[in-house]
């Protein structure tokens, strides 16, 4: 029998892994939250123009003619494949997450909602664990567990956070977010991030575009031109570039290790929430979120199979 030729014994692209390289995907995850860090004052200022369900269905509908036209003036085809992944990731991250963010912010301020989501990286860990072909350490849990235990207190801290309705409906974002991210960190294992969400975005387009047209009568209230704003940087910001930069970031760093980052989206999210909604900031805020950095920075070293 014949020895098998050396691309025979190759394994295939598909079950390929790129070399890991920490700092830089935790570079690239956290261009991803800074611009994710945006999107619940985004929310807010869009909601004055707009309804929950058209900013969830509209938004999504113009980000995929953004990804559309991109992937077609490139020549890239469907990875077929890959379609149900493709469509579940759409489902959580371009429905779920909009969705349940767009309803909550109604009901509960910005800066809250985003101390509320620092939960996603022991999320996004955990779903990665189960079903992310990850393996963390019990270093990498201790600092998850620490760093979700930092983000509780804090907003527990404050004497004018009360839960409510509006944290269910946060916490069902957070799932739909933490789940969703660990499906593209797996699919950007195998191509690039930005190909990962345009067909996510993409293959969900009739749903989006079927919806933006249902809502668009009692969902667009004489939008100013801030509130317009706010409805584009949702659809080319938080729908799109971030995704970019976060799907890389999961590749080359790790889906756990880079879901870490995330543990700052809090504090972007309230830094931005005081800058274009007048939201206040005290020392205990910054206090938390150099404990907060800290975290971040030492389980960057923890180890992760």
């Amino acid at each position: 029998m014949t020895e098998p030729s050396p691309a025979a014994r190759a394994p295939s692209p598909a079950l390929q892994r790129p070399p890991a390289h920490p700092l830089a995907g935790l570079a690239l995850g956290f261009v991803g939250v800074v611009i994710f860090g945006a999107t619940l004052p985004a929310t807010r200022i869009a909601l004055e123009g707009f309804s929950p369900a058209f900013i969830t269905f509209g938004r999504a509908t113009l980000a995929a003619l953004v990804a559309g036209i991109t992937l077609f003036a490139l020549g890239k085809r469907f990875p077929r494949q890959h379609a149900l992944s493709f469509l579940a990731a759409g489902v959580l991250l371009v429905y779920g997450f909009p969705g349940f963010s767009s309803v909550a912010m109604q009901t509960v301020p910005a800066s809250h909602g985003g101390v509320v989501l620092g939960v996603l990286p022991l999320m996004t860990a955990t779903f990665a664990a189960l079903f992310g072909g990850e393996k963390p350490g019990l270093a990498f849990w201790a600092w998850s567990v620490t760093g979700a235990a930092l983000v509780v207190i804090f907003s527990l801290s404050g004497a004018d956070i009360e839960p409510g309705l509006g944290d269910l409906w946060l916490g069902c974002a957070a799932l739909s977010a933490s789940c969703g991210y660990v499906i593209c960190g797996k699919l950007a294992r195998t191509q690039p991030g930005w190909e990962v969400i345009s067909w996510a975005l993409v293959i969900t387009a009739p749903l989006s575009l079927a919806g933006a047209l249902y809502s668009w009568d009692s969902g667009v209230i004489n939008p100013d031109a801030t509130a317009m704003m706010g409805f584009i940087y949702l659809s080319l910001g938080s729908m799109f570039a971030g995704f970019i930069f976060w799907n890389w970031g999961m590749a080359v760093g790790g889906i756990a290790r880079v879901g870490q980052v995330q543990l700052l989206q809090s504090f972007v999210t309230l830094g931005l929430s005081a800058l274009l909604l007048g939201e206040q900031i005290t020392w205990v805020t910054i206090g938390f979120a150099i404990a907060v950095a800290l975290v971040v920075w030492f389980g960057r070293k923890a180890k992760v199979g």
